[in-house]
């Protein structure tokens, strides 16, 4: 009765853990001001059209540029989901990266500054083997830039998974 008894407290005590654990991954994200993010973008959505799971990996680059009259930082790059990656291409043309999804594990911060009329790019990698046999079919997922001014930007990509 003792083994019972110990064994049902182990288990309880395991998920609060992974309940807490789990929230904190996701207040590792900033508050949602509202706020619109002053960067441009070359486009903010992308639709690879149909792909196919056998394919692979499907990779878009967005390029973001500060047109304000003041440096832009960035603390934040994270995904809508597991599938997809994220990746912050700097003007060496080393990669920050991968960005991932808060709640699905540690996502470090990006803190990168874009000075006053500098560009970057932020890399989209989406795997369409990542859900297995039930990812097939349209997708939409996102890339989420947040600067220190609270704005937000969602970059956005979709496409027609097939087997």
């Amino acid at each position: 009765m003792n083994k019972i008894i110990i064994i049902v407290t182990l288990i309880i005590v395991g998920i609060i853990g992974l309940m807490i654990w789990g929230k904190s991954a996701q207040n590792t994200v900033e508050a949602d001001t509202g706020a619109i993010s002053n960067l441009e973008f070359s486009e903010k959505l992308y639709d690879f059209g149909t792909i196919s799971m056998k394919n692979g990996l499907v990779t878009k680059n967005f390029t973001v540029t500060n047109n304000t009259d003041n440096d832009i930082v960035i603390p934040s790059l994270v995904t809508s989901c597991m599938c997809t990656k994220a990746y912050f291409i700097k003007p060496d043309g080393s990669t920050k990266g991968p960005f991932g999804m808060p709640s699905m594990g540690f996502v470090p911060p990006l803190n990168e500054t874009i000075k006053v009329g500098e560009s970057r790019v932020v890399r989209a990698v989406y795997d369409p083997n990542a859900h297995g046999p039930a990812g097939v079919g349209p997708i939409d997922r996102f890339l989420i830039l947040t600067d220190t001014a609270g704005g937000k930007v969602q970059l956005e990509i979709k496409a027609m998974v097939t087997p």
